[in-house]
């Protein structure tokens, strides 16, 4: 239908990918995850059907080879669940703002101090927890980020608790997403943990009954590659897990702990292990900021830019004080124009007389536009 009106996710200015409607908003690397989905599920299939099958046909250890197999599957589905609700989840996205907010409303990124135009304040301080702490001004979203907040370069999104951006899950990932993230993590190194117990249990199982190591190896060259695999990969999502359990215990992120690394500073966020634990994994986890598949809203447009001061005037009959925008060269042109509406009366005198009325002060601020300057300002 013609002038129908778009959806927010269609006109979204950052990088992200939607996939249905609007209701899974992935990264702008969101193909990465082909290649984690990978390399989970080959190993896992290789272990079902070359280690945990195994026991139960050739080792006639039924029951337990049933019970690895259906652990080994379920596990599997539930890591890739996580995997999938941290990628697909809004982080905890800023919706920005079309224009600078009230307070740097006449800032002008073009213009210099000189010429009038309003220096930005590029932070402010706010109260944490009756502690002070900065915070910036993002020009991409024009807005003063939250306190923990920051602007992800590979989204270009301002994500609420920003603790980085994770190329294997192809999604920032911050306030909305990070208990799944972690949960993803810290389960994608137990099932390391336990494939690489069952490949070892299931070698050493051959071994006693070849009596050999190298006839067990040529048995099940699978179980081999599973164990050395499994082993790397633990070095990598194990230390992960523990780096960010030492995140959570100190209320830290990942941002925080690299760049305030060394300053020795007392960080406000920390409640203590124990609450900061619960904090993480009792606490309702907010709804999004921004309805994707609700549709662009009419915004009033920006006042044109231009250098203008901001001047007070009294008005004399009256308490009121209005705020009114002078141009800065509207002075010169008035003169200008008084002075050849004098000259032109002057004129009209001497030749044959004029019965026209002179120009009045309300036409000349009509013929510059200054009725628009008593008006008042559009909210925003």
């Amino acid at each position: 239908m013609a002038n129908q009106p778009k959806r927010v996710y269609q006109s979204w200015k950052a990088n992200n990918k939607f996939l249905l409607g609007g209701r899974l908003i992935f990264g702008p690397d969101a193909k990465s995850l082909i290649i984690t989905f990978t390399l989970i599920l080959v190993p896992v299939v290789l272990f079902c059907v070359f280690v945990a099958r195994n026991f139960v046909f050739e080792l006639q250890r039924e029951t337990a080879g049933y019970a690895i197999l259906v652990i080994a599957i379920v596990f599997t589905i539930y890591v890739f669940i996580l995997l999938f609700s941290t990628s697909a989840k809004d982080p905890g996205i800023v919706p920005r703002n079309s224009h600078p907010p009230e307070e740097v409303l006449g800032y002008d990124p073009s213009a210099s101090v000189e010429a009038g135009s309003r220096p930005l304040p590029r932070t402010k301080e706010v109260l944490v927890n009756g502690l002070p702490v900065r915070v910036k001004y993002c020009e991409t979203c024009m807005l003063y980020r939250p306190p923990r907040c920051s602007h992800c370069s590979v989204c270009d999104n301002c994500v609420e608790r920003f603790d980085h951006h994770c190329p294997w899950v192809g999604q920032c990932i911050g306030k909305r997403n990070y208990r799944c993230f972690f949960l993803f993590v810290s389960s994608t190194a137990l099932l390391c943990v336990f494939v690489f117990s069952i490949s070892a249990l299931y070698l050493k199982l051959l071994t006693d009954e070849s009596g050999n190591i190298w006839k067990a190896i040529k048995v099940s060259p699978a179980a081999v590659a599973l164990s050395v695999y499994c082993f790397i990969a633990l070095w990598f999502v194990g230390g992960l897990t523990g780096f960010h359990l030492y995140l959570i215990g100190t209320n830290q992120t990942t941002y925080e702990n690299f760049r305030y690394k060394g300053n020795n500073r007392t960080s406000v966020y920390n409640r203590g292990c124990i609450t900061n634990f619960l904090l993480l994994f009792c606490s309702r986890i907010e709804p999004s900021k921004i309805n994707f598949r609700g549709y662009v809203q009419e915004e009033a447009s920006k006042p044109p830019k231009s250098n203008i001061q901001e001047t007070d005037i009294n008005i004399s009959d009256g308490d009121t004080r209005i705020k009114v925008e002078d141009d800065l060269d509207i002075g010169d042109d008035i003169m200008k124009i008084s002075q050849r509406r004098n000259s032109e009366e002057v004129g009209d005198v001497r030749g044959r007389g004029s019965d026209r009325s002179p120009i009045g002060r309300a036409e000349v601020d009509f013929g510059f536009g200054l009725e628009s300057q008593f008006s008042s300002r559009p909210s925003y």
